[in-house]
């Protein structure tokens, strides 16, 4: 998720199931380039991957998504909680 055409592939994800080649229109990167970001997304678990003909169509992986978020919200959280107390800790100094 640290690259920036995988959150936005992410994002076009978001407002519906694609295809490689309605992925790349959308994107400044080569087809085979959005197959190599979709094949790392999948093996996380972000995106799932459906045959539908000659064509593999992608969506999100609501359960992928969702440990994502609780993780963020765990690391995000226990450090707002030290930025808290290290400012307290400041504050109370002469």
């Amino acid at each position: 998720m640290g690259d920036p055409n995988r959150r936005q592939i992410l994002s076009l994800l978001g407002a519906g199931d694609r295809s490689v080649a309605e992925l790349a229109r959308e994107l400044p990167i080569s087809r085979p380039a959005v197959s190599r970001h979709l094949r790392l997304l999948k093996d996380a678990g972000l995106v799932a991957e459906e045959p539908r003909g000659t064509r593999r169509i992608y969506r999100l992986q609501e359960q992928g998504l969702e440990a994502v978020r609780r993780y963020l919200e765990q690391v995000w959280g226990e450090a707002a909680a030290r930025f808290q107390r290290t400012a307290e800790e400041t504050g109370r100094r002469p």
